[in-house]
């Protein structure tokens, strides 16, 4: 038996494509209603997932009754399944109210025994072995993988980017034309911001600017931090960093930035290309512990702010961003930069 993940409407496209392949087996398409699931009454795991619209493919070696206790009484049974393994973890899925335990309470709870009964540690972004917990109704099959067959995204061949946009201070002029387009403007830059949990986002007018404009901006700012800021702290099995955002004067912020002799990376088709400046920007990403990206809005950046900055980059020759795009197109591409020094310096110090 396999228990099959699909995307949500994949699940009768993926039935047809797995009876092409096996022929006529019998399989469970959406039971007890539940979409992007399919029980495929099968143990040709291989060709299953030769299938694109199947998402994951996990193998059941036990089924039996949605009741707590006797999932933690199939700890002993789990380990000798999993054979050689040095961390692990236990990945829940509920379906169904009417249970008295829920899918934190079998993670922690079955990974205690487990921890206990093998002696191995806990997992969450690269184990040796998955277990995954799939409760439906009142039945539960439990399924076990080998760590590469997930996809990893954290490893330590990777950069570690939180790293780097922890040093970013992103000042952008707020975008201010009519209430609705700066709120949803406002919006798109807090979401933003926050996806790349950035040290701190400074809203940076200047002069005289319409009140309720601006503060329809800051509403769609702090809406938009705050809804990706719920996103992801129930999604990522990390603390997350919350972007601070502040209100300051653009004039006045780059001052008191160059005061602390911050990087100064200004945002400008008049700029140069990313590639002219690499070697240049590896090396002030080396020394700098602040990061500091201006980026203009409708009338663009003053011509004093891009004189005196460190750095003036056109991150994409004849093509003039959008507003709310600002953030992460340079953030990209000067992490690209930044994964290029570390690596470069990474293989010095091993060499």
């Amino acid at each position: 038996m396999i228990i099959v993940k699909t995307q949500r409407g994949m699940e009768y496209i993926a039935m047809q494509a797995i009876r092409e392949i096996l022929g006529d087996i019998r399989i469970e398409v959406r039971p007890a209603g539940y979409l992007g699931i399919l029980i495929v009454h099968s143990d040709d795991t291989g060709s299953v997932k030769q299938i694109p619209e199947v998402e994951r493919a996990i193998p059941v070696s036990f089924e039996i009754e949605s009741d707590l206790n006797k999932i933690l009484d199939k700890a002993e049974e789990i380990v000798s399944r999993m054979g050689d393994f040095e961390t692990f973890a236990v990945r829940t899925t509920k379906r169904g109210l009417k249970h008295d335990f829920n899918s934190m309470d079998v993670n922690i709870q079955l990974g205690r025994r487990i921890q206990e009964i093998s002696g191995k540690d806990v997992d969450l972004n690269q184990p040796d072995k998955s277990v995954y917990i799939e409760v439906i109704n009142e039945r539960t099959l439990i399924g076990i993988l080998d760590g590469e067959e997930e996809r990893k995204k954290y490893t330590p061949d990777k950069t570690n980017s939180l790293k780097f946009f922890g040093r970013i201070s992103f000042v952008q002029m707020p975008y201010l034309e009519n209430l609705k387009g700066a709120r949803e403007i406002g919006e798109r830059i807090g979401r933003n911001a926050q996806s790349f949990e950035i040290k701190e986002l400074v809203i940076a007018p200047y002069g005289y600017v319409n009140a309720d404009e601006l503060l329809e901006f800051l509403k769609g700012v702090r809406r938009g931090k705050e809804s990706r800021l719920k996103i992801q702290r129930k999604s990522y099995s990390r603390d997350v960093r919350e972007t601070e955002v502040h209100v300051h004067d653009l004039f006045q912020t780059f001052r008191d930035k160059k005061r602390k002799k911050s990087v100064l990376i200004s945002t400008d088709p008049t700029g140069r290309q990313i590639s002219e400046l690499r070697e240049e920007l590896k090396k002030a990403f080396s020394r700098a512990n602040e990061i500091v990206v201006f980026a203009g809005s409708r009338t663009g950046l003053p011509k004093g702010i891009l004189r005196l900055s460190d750095f003036v980059v056109d991150l994409a020759p004849h093509i003039t961003f959008p507003t709310e795009t600002a953030i992460p197109a340079s953030l990209i591409a000067l992490l690209d930069v930044y994964e290029e020094m570390v690596l470069e310096r990474d293989g010095r110090e091993k060499g």
